[in-house]
């Protein structure tokens, strides 16, 4: 099988885990977010049985927050190379790993355990030379802090590079029925891709985080986003149950991409990203279970005046002002 699909929490962290402890040769990690203790353990194990293991953590978020500093500092001590992402990157947001130089996880989730028991999340694992080695390239590119250039050429899709362009490609593409899983839909080209292809008849349905998880920064694209799409009759849902952090556009039964990339401006064009676009037929059965599945265990978000006020009142006192509501919305 050259291409399987992890889905995250149903499949656990022991997929991921296996492959780093079946390890032989090299392990290749790049991670916006790592605190998970059990991977922690099993990266650590391998480098002491001789694998060459090497890490990238993304140094902060755009905040300055910085959430990586104890995985570091528990790395280093076991003398793990690890070091920060390359800084020509506002955030490294790809989450992905090659093991021995054969395998690759291209993955929506961090190894937070929130992320491996309380998200939905994806992996793809491909062991397709040209895309394995198009991740090695970057790794090592991104490690040595030198230029990485894909090409027209590139099998997988890359931010900053052809993120949007293959994106928005996808979508025109989508004949039939368009599932998409995201947590922000912030980007203007994207939105009117989104637009046009429900336009066209293509049966869109759209999952996003609700409004009051959003940061307050977000706010203003994102709800703007959502309302277009609202307004021209896409049906646009949040997740019950389960917190929705999978990237995931699947197109009618065919198609599917999986990745890191969120549908905004700034995850395409300062962000280190990755996702592939992915025919499988076992995969493509799976995600079609998974996505109907998500449907049935969701419910419309309330765009009005109203759902906003109330859903966001607690969270954003000035939200009227910040959203151009009708401030006399009861």
């Amino acid at each position: 099988m050259s291409r399987y699909l992890v889905v995250l929490p149903d499949d656990s962290s022991q997929p991921i885990l296996d492959a780093i402890n079946h390890a032989k040769k090299s392990l290749r990690i790049k991670m916006f977010l790592f605190s998970d203790p059990q991977l922690l353990h099993a990266v650590i194990s391998a480098h002491r049985r001789g694998v060459k293991v090497r890490i990238m953590l993304n140094p902060a978020r755009r905040s300055g927050e910085k959430e990586n500093s104890d995985a570091r500092k528990l790395l280093s001590e076991a003398a793990v190379d690890v070091i920060d992402s390359n800084p020509r990157f506002d955030v490294t947001h790809e989450k992905s790993m090659v093991v021995d130089d054969e395998t690759a996880f291209i993955q929506s989730l961090n190894w937070e355990t929130k992320n491996l028991t309380e998200t939905r999340d994806y992996a793809v694992v491909t062991t397709h030379p040209h895309e394995v080695n198009e991740v090695i390239e970057c790794f090592d590119a991104d490690w040595e802090r030198q230029k990485f250039e894909p090409g027209d050429e590139s099998h997988l899709i890359w931010c900053i590079g052809n993120g949007r362009q293959r994106i928005g490609q996808f979508i025109d593409e989508a004949k039939h029925t368009l599932w998409v899983q995201n947590e922000r839909y912030q980007d203007p080209v994207i939105i009117e891709r989104l637009v046009r292809a429900n336009e066209r008849g293509v049966k869109v349905h759209v999952l996003a985080r609700p409004p009051h998880k959003l940061k307050k920064q977000k706010l203003v694209e994102a709800v703007g986003g959502l309302r277009i799409m609202d307004d021209v009759g896409i049906k646009v849902h949040k997740l019950k149950g389960l917190k929705l952090h999978g990237k995931l556009l699947f197109a009618d039964d065919l198609r599917a991409i999986v990745g890191s990339i969120n549908l905004s401006p700034g995850s395409f064009d300062s962000r280190r990203e990755l996702a592939v676009e992915v025919r499988d037929q076992e995969v493509m059965e799976r995600l079609h279970t998974i996505v109907h599945h998500d449907w049935h265990n969701s419910r419309p978000l309330d765009l009005t005046d109203e759902g906003l006020m109330s859903e966001l009142e607690d969270s954003d006192k000035n939200v009227a002002e910040d959203l151009a509501l009708d401030g006399n919305a009861d």
